[in-house]
This record gives C-alpha cells, structure tokens and sequence, in this order.
C-alpha cells in the first residue's frame, strides 16, 4: 500500500497521540506529587504521636491552628507585607543583575575588574546583611527588602554574566561590520542568548530570597511571617510555627508551579527536544 498518496499527513494521526501522552504525563505527576505527600503527611503522623504538642504538634493540630490564624484580619496583613517585601527585593536584584551582568560581560575590561567585588559579594552571609540593614534602615520595609535583594542579586548578576560567555562570537563580528551600537548588541544579540540562564537564576535567586526575607523579619521586622514566627517561638507555640512555616512554604510551592515554570516553559517551548519520527 503506498501511504504517500493517502490524503492526510500522518502527523494529524500523532497530534491526538501526543496529545494523550502528554496528558498521562501530568497525571502520572500528580498522582506521584500527592503520593508523596501523603508519606510525608503518615510519617509526621507517627513521629508526632506520644511526643509533646509543644515539641512536635500533629498534622491535625497545625491544620486547626491555621485555620485559626486565617481567621484572623492581621494574618492576611502579616501574609502580605512579607509577600511585598519578597517581591520587591526580588524586582530590584533581577532589574539590577540583569543590566550588571550583561555590561560585565560584554566588556572583559570591566568584567575583570569587578569580578573581585562580586566574589566578596558572593561569601557574605546572608544574616550578616540582615545586621547591616537593622543599622542601615532600622524596622522598616527597606530592611527586608534590601536582606532580598543582596541575596538574589549576585545570582542572577552571575548567571547572566555567565551566559554572556556562550554567545556566538561570529555574531558579535557580524554587528561589529554592520557598526551595530554597544546597546543595539546588547538587546539584539546578547539578552536572548542569556534568557535561559537568567531565568534558571531568578528562579534559585526567588527560593533563596524568600528564605532570607523570613531571617530578615525575625531580626528586626515588626510585622510579617518572621516577625510572627518569632512571636510564636518565643511563646513556645510551635503549633503557630509549624502553621506559619507551612503558610510560607504553600506561597513558593504556588510561585513557583503556577507562574514561574509556566513562564520559563512558554517563552522556551522552541528549546524542547523534537521526537524522533
């Protein structure tokens, strides 16, 4: 039988195919997501029972807890200053990181001379930023917001410097003949090759400043998840702590399944790997 004369191309027989299989995919997914919460969920149910509330609350009493916390007005107001503030932080290290590393890497000359300055950046710890920004701002927003941004920021400054180093030198020669500017090379040339790689780094750059905003808030913060935190820490209501802890870990969980990935993957589908026919 000669198929090529068959009227329909046999990718529209593939599409459904495909189709399907995909759909298999994100259930096999969900199915092994849940699965693993509900082991997660059993062995914090069997390590909790004999042992002290106060020690190690139950699945159970955490959920009442924080459906109690719910209830109240200032949680949604504690919920969003410490979203605000994450966010923030985070817009000003990926606005920032992003120009320094595209100018550091498309001049050597400036990249190697502040290559140092962003090594030393680099080891700084996090809650010694904290302390710098308690004597710097004192109990404000700015405090956290900056703890964020001197922590997200050297990611991202580096993934994109980093990616600067991958693009095709012969396109750099190509704009140099056409005397393409420094900037036309740098928005035309440079800032698709590294979107990749900025967007692996702010999705790390985003995890880490979430953390250290909750450091930053327990320091010297009078609102926000740290600043109740350390509220409930020092009442020895770990009930509230595990309630406020897992509050915080749901927000990422939501960030990062729901707008992040999803954006990385939209703006990158053409990078997927084409199936062999």
């Amino acid at each position: 039988m000669n198929f090529r004369a068959l009227p329909f191309p046999f990718s529209s027989i593939k599409l459904p195919m495909r189709i399907q299989a995909t759909r298999e995919q994100r259930l096999r997914l969900v199915f092994l997501r849940l699965a693993l919460l509900g082991l997660l969920l059993f062995g914090w149910q069997i390590a909790s029972l004999g042992t002290p509330a106060f020690i190690l609350p139950s699945p159970s009493r955490v959920w009442k807890t924080w459906q109690e916390l719910v209830a109240r007005p200032e949680f949604w107001g504690d919920f969003g200053i410490t979203f605000y503030r994450i966010f923030m932080g985070f817009a000003f290290a990926a606005v920032i990181g992003t120009v320094l590393g595209l100018l550091l890497g498309a001049s050597r000359t400036l990249g190697e001379f502040f290559e140092p300055v962003l090594t030393i950046i680099n080891t700084v710890s996090s809650s010694i930023w904290a302390i710098f920004a308690l004597i710097w701002f004192g109990l404000s927003n700015w405090s956290t917001i900056f703890v964020v941004f001197m922590t997200a920021m050297p990611l991202i400054l580096t993934n994109v410097w980093q990616g600067t180093q991958t693009v095709n030198a012969e396109f750099i020669e190509l704009a140099r003949t056409f005397r393409m500017s420094r900037l036309q090379m740098l928005t035309k040339i440079y800032l698709p090759t590294i979107l990749p790689l900025f967007f692996a780094g702010a999705r790390l750059a985003f995890g880490f400043g979430a953390r250290v905003s909750i450091v930053a808030e327990t320091l010297g913060a009078s609102s926000g998840i740290g600043y109740r935190l350390r509220q409930a820490a020092d009442l020895v209501q770990t009930d509230q702590v595990f309630a406020w802890t897992l509050t915080l870990v749901a927000l990422m969980i939501i960030l990062e399944g729901f707008v992040l990935k999803p954006v990385e993957q939209h703006l990158f589908a053409w990078k997927k790997r084409p199936e062999t026919q």
